[in-house]
């Protein structure tokens, strides 16, 4: 993500031991947004938001059926 103006001061007031040194990847970036967006999705049927299913077995196939319809 982008810094933030004062993060970028922040960091040069304090010099050498400032901190992370600051890079940003644009395309590692794009990838990261994209499967954001995809749990964002996910998250909107209600079953898997809330974890309903008991069982792990039954929450991946719901996992599983939900990516399947968001694909198709």
């Amino acid at each position: 993500m982008p810094e933030r103006a004062d993060q970028v001061a922040n960091r040069l007031r304090r010099g050498s031991s400032g901190g992370r040194p600051p890079t940003f990847d644009r395309d590692l970036h794009k990838r990261r947004n994209v499967v954001e967006r995809c749990f964002s999705r996910l998250k909107q049927w209600r079953g898997l938001a809330t974890r309903y299913d008991k069982t792990a077995e039954s929450y991946q196939a719901a996992v599983t059926l939900a990516s399947l319809l968001m694909w198709a």
